[in-house]
């Protein structure tokens, strides 16, 4: 069952670890429906919203190798996976 979520990103020291984060994110293309960057250059960060619709195991996967790459801390927080009689998730 396909869940929505989004995906909270704080990368410090982007330069380190932008283009391995760039490069998890595109094997997702598929799930990732935008994806939000604000650099915070006085601090040397980054933070990044991604907002995904897919399967739960292909948002956990996305997050885990996100949260293994250096100086990346990553949350997300996932829709439930009961819907009313309209569709929508409740």
């Amino acid at each position: 069952m396909k869940r929505i979520a989004v995906i909270g990103a704080v990368v410090e020291q982007p330069q380190k670890s932008q283009r391995a984060f760039n490069e998890t994110v595109s094997r997702y293309k598929g799930i990732v429906k935008g994806r939000m960057g604000i650099p915070f250059d006085d601090e040397d960060t980054a933070v990044i919203a991604l907002t995904l619709q897919g399967e739960l195991d292909d948002i956990n996967a996305l997050t885990g190798q996100l949260g293994n790459l250096p100086h990346v801390t990553v949350k997300t927080a996932v829709s439930g996976n009961s819907k009313n009689e309209g569709g929508a998730y409740v």
